[in-house]
């Protein structure tokens, strides 16, 4: 794969994987406006595995926590905060894990990798997002994050199945209809990324890596270390915004860029 394209979708990924914006929205669309091929399953869990490296790197002492949780919980310690924020993720996680097993089994997955599914999604989830955090409350941080409200967002992440709903937008808006401030609604739906990211490459990459030769290798590497970087930068700046920005710009961004692709489907 020419270097250039490499890097464009690894940068493209690494900014738009926690941005509510949807990452895998923008990895199907971009083969089509850079008139190539389809980059690959390979290609697609390198810059998956980059973007986990970045948030279980930003948010170390929380991740450090939940990997440390899944050992007390082996171990029967169960009452441990660790354990506490490992069981909630887990609870999180199988919504995501199920729904993606259905979609997968009926061929659907493939079925709504289309531009008109993105328009309709970019749109309509950028303006519940908008309804969401304008009109939830501010009263929960994340050690109010319980079984209940694990179960429920678990629930709001599964639709990010859909392309163009965006995992880490989708998670952001239940949060916030919620009652979670911006900031610790954020952080709890980063968090839910890293057990559903894991399982998604775990899924992938091995049939991916099996049919891998040296090129593919390297260009995963390649992928993986910018769309790290990236990603990192990204999670960076979002965090520092939303200490005085609300999620306006991204709701503006995803409804005209809706807007644009269902013009573009329905000519």
């Amino acid at each position: 794969m020419p270097l250039l394209h490499l890097l464009i979708l690894a940068i493209v990924q690494g900014i738009t994987e926690f941005l509510p914006v949807s990452s895998s929205g923008h990895l199907i669309l971009l083969p089509n406006v850079m008139g190539v091929a389809d980059q690959g399953q390979l290609i697609d869990v390198a810059v998956h595995i980059g973007t986990l490296g970045a948030v279980i790197l930003f948010f170390w002492k929380d991740s450090r926590s939940a990997f440390t949780g899944l050992f007390h919980l082996a171990t029967g310690k169960t009452r441990t905060d660790s354990a506490r924020l490992a069981l909630l993720l887990i609870i999180a996680t199988i919504p995501a894990v199920l729904f993606g097993l259905i979609l997968k089994l009926t061929g659907l997955s493939d079925a709504m990798r289309n531009i008109t599914v993105i328009g309709w999604t970019m749109l309509a989830f950028g303006i519940l997002l908008y309804i969401a955090d304008q009109r939830g409350a501010q009263t929960k941080t994340q050690k109010n994050w319980d079984m209940s409200d694990a179960i429920k967002l678990g629930l709001w992440q599964a639709l990010a199945l859909i392309p163009g709903t965006s995992r880490s937008g989708i998670a952001i808006t239940g949060a916030r209809f919620l009652g979670y401030t911006r900031e610790d609604g954020t952080r709890i739906a980063m968090l839910m990324s890293i057990p559903v990211i894991l399982s998604s490459a775990a899924l992938l990459g091995i049939e991916a890596i099996s049919e891998a030769n040296a090129a593919g290798l390297r260009d995963g590497a390649i992928a993986a270390v910018f769309s790290f970087l990236t990603a990192l930068l990204a999670l960076s700046l979002m965090m520092r915004l939303l200490r005085s920005v609300s999620f306006t710009p991204y709701v503006i961004y995803r409804v005209l860029l809706g807007l644009i692709l269902l013009a573009v489907a329905y000519r």
